[in-house]
């Protein structure tokens, strides 16, 4: 079966900082892979590459039979790709039902909903059912009339996941979605993402949280140094001596009889 997504032989330096360097990852559709590695691995790199954020200095990203390395990242939005960040920015005067509405403008217009056409008018009450249904889904219907900038990091990572579900994307891609969350609604994130997942969404996950991972996700692919290292199965984590060397390095003990590397990885990247 053809991937949903190819990412071949990526590179990416920063001057002579060579943050990625040929960088092969398949997802097929349905899946949810973990992209982990150490801090300064690459990972936000590889996002942003995907996304149309940042241009690779070479290789090719397919998604769907298609090249999209070339597109910017509002035109990757619309082939079916959309991604939320690891520091949302809420605007200050905006209530968080605005805030997901503002996220599908571009279905219908910024003309047509300046000129109040009935077209327009007709778009913003589905952009408004569809927010509410959205909002109601992630648990954000107690704070839709409040202020986006007044919710806490938890909430705004979910309005986060709710602005990029509001394009209606095949492929979600999410840049550390618990990093700082309330332990409560880390497990309101898991639950929202298996729900999506069931109905046939695919995602990938920048995450550190480990626990997090081995509950979500189907695959992992770590990165160190620009490079892929693993590609394997969340339980395979703690065991891959590879893994063990990216995370641990040098300061690998040589007896591990005490602390399985899974904890160890897990300490290291909180």
């Amino acid at each position: 079966m053809t991937p949903l997504l190819q990412v071949k032989s990526i590179a990416k330096a920063f001057g002579g900082n060579h943050v990625l360097q040929n960088v092969n990852i398949d997802v097929h559709a349905g899946e949810i892979v973990g992209l982990l590695g150490p801090n300064g691995s690459g990972k936000s790199t590889l996002l942003n590459t995907i996304t149309g954020f940042e241009a690779p200095d070479s290789g090719q990203i397919i998604y769907e039979r298609q090249r999209i390395e070339s597109l910017t990242a509002h035109n990757i939005v619309k082939t079916g790709i959309a991604r939320t960040f690891q520091l949302p920015s809420m605007p200050q005067k905006m209530t968080t039902i605005e805030v997901a509405m503002a996220a599908a403008t571009g279905h219908h217009g910024f003309w047509a909903t300046l000129l109040n056409t009935p077209a327009a008018r007709s778009a913003e009450q589905q952009a408004r059912e569809k927010a509410d249904a959205l909002l109601n889904e992630l648990q954000l219907t107690p704070v839709r009339n409040l202020s986006s900038a007044a919710l806490s990091g938890g909430q705004k990572k979910l309005l986060g996941i709710v602005c990029a579900l509001m394009a209606d994307p095949k492929i979600l891609m999410l840049d550390e979605p618990t990093a700082g969350v309330h332990p409560n609604l880390k497990r309101d994130i898991v639950s929202a993402l298996q729900r999506l997942n069931t109905r046939g969404m695919t995602l990938v996950v920048v995450e550190h949280d480990m626990h997090f991972i081995r509950e979500l996700c189907h695959r992992c692919v770590v990165l160190d140094r620009g490079h892929i290292v693993a590609n394997c199965r969340p339980e395979e984590l703690a065991t891959n001596e590879q893994v063990l060397d990216a995370y641990l390095g040098n300061a690998r003990p040589v007896n591990r009889t005490n602390t399985t590397g899974m904890q160890k990885i897990q300490v290291l990247a909180s």
